[in-house]
């Protein structure tokens, strides 16, 4: 049998090479440019921030571990600790996750697996709608709904609630506003399981709430807690609608949910008047910490993936 010579086509071959190394060297740079975007924000927030606790800072030096560890926030008394924000931050983030995270989850399980495909695909489309909706939005929604409710539920507990607005308000909005970003990635994730895993526990017994419970979920954790890691940022992260609800108590931190509070974002924003000196750029040691906050959440939650992980196997 003979060997058949098919000629290579030089100047094809040429210019293959010459696109795939264009290619190549685009996804390099538009990589390095969004690189060379986060450094930036992190370097010009970081100087920003840090040169108030500098001695030679104009407008008069911040005690670094006063503002750490401090329980008052008086911008009027140039009075900046956000030790109590820090704990009223987690309390409203963590308290939205617990409620929010596993109704996610579920959620995404039943779109899934579960749900009819006429069902499922209206109640994804439900979901990212949910996604786009605007945080001043979520705002409006809750100044006029949550907030009433809570008031509500105070008077039926006999509890002060400043009209509705308190940490209960801020942590139910956070709830609602993550609700979408974690069903969306756990949709994805559920769905991308092999269809061979299911069949294997299937065959090995298992009957299919178990094997969508302990094989989907386990073979899906990358995705669920990617979309658990975005909705505590965006929990940390949000300033607008949670300034509507949360009253931005002057001190702390803040335990009854019935009480007003103060988050990291909302004290970035709320009261934001100058451009210049010290009101103004103690904003940007604010930001230091919540990127601080996010950066351990974030360990936290990839520790917890990991343990879950070993865990399954």
């Amino acid at each position: 049998m003979s060997l058949i010579n098919i000629p290579k086509n030089e100047g094809y071959q040429k210019r293959k090479k010459i696109i795939n190394n264009l290619f190549t060297g685009l996804f390099w740079l538009t990589g390095l440019i969004s690189a060379i975007f986060i450094v930036l924000i992190f370097v010009f927030v970081f100087q920003k921030g840090f040169q108030v606790f500098l001695p030679d800072y104009p407008h008069g030096q911040v005690d670094l571990w006063q503002f750490l560890t401090g329980t008052t926030w008086r911008q009027d008394q140039a009075i900046y600790g956000v030790g109590f924000i820090i704990i009223n931050t987690l309390i409203s983030a963590i308290g939205a996750l617990v409620i929010s995270f596993p109704v996610s989850v579920l959620t995404a399980l039943f779109i899934a697996k579960i749900a009819p495909k006429s069902l499922s695909a209206i109640l994804t489309t439900v979901v990212e709608l949910l996604a786009a909706v605007p945080s001043v939005v979520y705002g409006v929604f809750a100044s006029g709904v949550i907030v009433k409710f809570v008031e509500s539920l105070g008077q039926a507990l006999n509890q002060h609630t400043w009209g509705g607005i308190s940490l209960l308000s801020v942590i139910l909005l956070l709830a609602i506003m993550v609700f979408p970003t974690m069903t969306s990635l756990a949709i994805s994730a559920i769905r991308a399981v092999p269809k061979a895993i299911e069949e294997g526990s299937l065959a090995l017994g298992a009957s299919k709430t178990q094997t969508n419970f302990k094989v989907v979920l386990i073979s899906a954790k990358s995705g669920i807690f990617a979309g658990l890691i975005l909705g505590l940022g965006r929990a940390f992260g949000e300033a607008t609608a949670v300034s509507m609800v949360a009253g931005n108590k002057l001190y702390g931190p803040t335990f009854n949910p019935f009480d007003i509070t103060r988050t990291l974002t909302s004290s970035m924003l709320s009261g934001l008047k100058e451009t210049t000196g010290l009101d103004y750029d103690i904003r940007f040691s604010v930001g230091i910490v919540l990127m601080i906050v996010i950066l351990i959440s974030n360990f936290a939650i990839n520790r917890v993936k990991r343990k879950i992980g070993d865990q399954g196997k």
